[in-house]
């Protein structure tokens, strides 16, 4: 227990350094990039990306959490025969690509998706291409080269796209950076361990067995983009393009507390829990809740920092054409608070299998998305669409919460004292405002 302990202690530092060090890299790039591009722009990659991004994940099979919970994650026959179906998944997704590119471009009246979607649809040939190194390195906690290996790729990704944009400011440097990185990891990740060396094989026994836990998986993160993209997919059709663009940078900045909590759950307690899950369950579910109480403290203050602070923040980094928008920021970083309980929960579901409850949650995050955005629009614009984004994480909180009692563990007296203390430290820094004469951030 105490050499897993250490393992992800270092594993969690090499994390959040990580995430930090690409975080400053993205916000600086992505400053420079506001002020050479237009907003127009961003809000066209943005509906390139909602279908990029959902096509990878509703063809997840869990390659990499089958690695990383099998205990034969480590042969050989089976991690080629997992990379073999991601280089298949890779070349099926892009073929998709092609076929949705014209429908799309005519559902959002934009005859550049034509060839913008099947453009950077190559990224997904590219990292179907990945080396199962990448999932080894997780399953054994070795985060050190990860991190260096995705700042490395990142970094080379952002310079080339800025570099483009200072040429040549249009969606060539957006499309260009991200085939570039894309690019880069493929080739990198064959030399990040040695003995992996991947080929392709087929083994009928193995198949069967990773598809018997990708089942829940592809279900699990299928629904995950439907609730997590339909708010992009329905608001881009709302909004004019440029408020669509504003809206998706507003969402980034608040969506900072859930990436790292993304990281950290993925990367760190799901590999360390499958390591000690087999030892007497009181031990490892105090261990869980102990390690989650220190998780929450550094996100509820993020968070109450977004909700008090986020619109001025907003205001002071982009322009006028930006930050004339930046009431968006606090709701929905206020909104995000429920999804945070539930991530720092769900790596023990994870570990013992259980899949299903974040299906669930995302089915009903997904209706209420859709109700919620339809019904706020309709009555209070805007801000009605915003606000419904903001509410739909507690219907997924519910469901993973519940499942976690089934399962034996009772998350909720933790979850009601931080909630309680983020709550107080937003009075607390609204009370700071007005005393500055900043009124409400809303």
């Amino acid at each position: 227990m105490t050499s897993i302990k250490q393992l992800a202690t270092q594993g969690a530092l090499w994390t959040i350094a990580g995430y930090g060090a690409s975080q400053i890299l993205r916000f600086s790039g992505n400053l420079i990039l506001t002020r050479l591009l237009f907003p127009e722009l961003f809000g066209l990659m943005g509906i390139v990306n909602i279908f990029i991004v959902g096509l990878h994940l509703f063809s997840d099979v869990g390659i990499g959490v089958n690695i990383i919970q099998n205990k034969r994650g480590d042969d050989p026959d089976f991690y080629n025969t997992a990379w073999t179906i991601q280089v298949i998944r890779g070349f099926g997704l892009w073929l998709t690509c092609l076929v949705i590119a014209f429908p799309v471009s005519q559902v959002y009246n934009q005859t550049s998706l034509v060839w913008l979607i099947p453009v950077v649809g190559l990224t997904t040939v590219f990292s179907g291409f990945n080396s199962t190194s990448l999932y080894s390195l997780e399953r054994h906690m070795n985060l050190r080269k990860q991190v260096m290996f995705e700042m490395g790729s990142g970094m080379l990704g952002f310079i080339s796209m800025l570099i483009w944009a200072f040429l040549s400011p249009t969606i060539w440097a957006l499309v260009a950076g991200g085939l570039i990185a894309s690019i880069t990891k493929m080739l990198w990740s064959h030399h990040l361990l040695p003995g992996i060396k991947n080929r392709f094989l087929w083994d009928e026994k193995i198949v069967r067995e990773i598809f018997s836990v990708g089942w829940w998986v592809f279900m699990s993160t299928g629904l995950m983009f439907i609730a997590e993209q339909t708010d992009r997919l329905m608001l881009g059709a709302m909004f004019p393009l440029g408020l669509f663009g504003i809206y998706q940078i507003a969402l980034t900045l608040s969506d900072v507390p859930r990436q790292i909590v993304q990281a950290l759950a993925g990367k760190v307690i799901f590999p360390a829990m499958t390591k000690v899950i087999d030892r007497p369950k009181d031990i490892v579910i105090k261990k869980f809740l102990d390690s989650r109480r220190l998780l929450l403290v550094p996100i509820s203050l993020m968070i109450s920092f977004l909700v008090g602070f986020g619109d001025i923040f907003m205001q002071v980094l982009y322009d006028e054409r930006y930050s004339m928008e930046a009431w968006m920021l606090p709701i929905l970083a206020l909104g995000l608070w429920p999804r945070m309980l539930a991530n720092t929960s769900e790596p023990y579901l994870f570990s013992i299998g259980k899949f299903q409850y974040t299906a669930y949650g995302n089915t009903l995050r997904l209706l209420s998305t859709v109700v919620g955005i339809l019904i706020g629009f309709h009555y209070f614009q805007v801000l009605g669409a915003i606000s419904a984004v903001a509410l739909n994480d507690i219907f997924y909180y519910l469901a993973v919460t519940s499942g976690l009692f089934k399962e034996g563990l009772n998350s909720l007296p933790q979850d009601i004292i931080f909630t309680v203390i983020l709550l107080a430290v937003i009075l607390a820094m609204l009370a700071i405002r007005d005393s500055l004469g900043l009124g409400l951030p809303i």
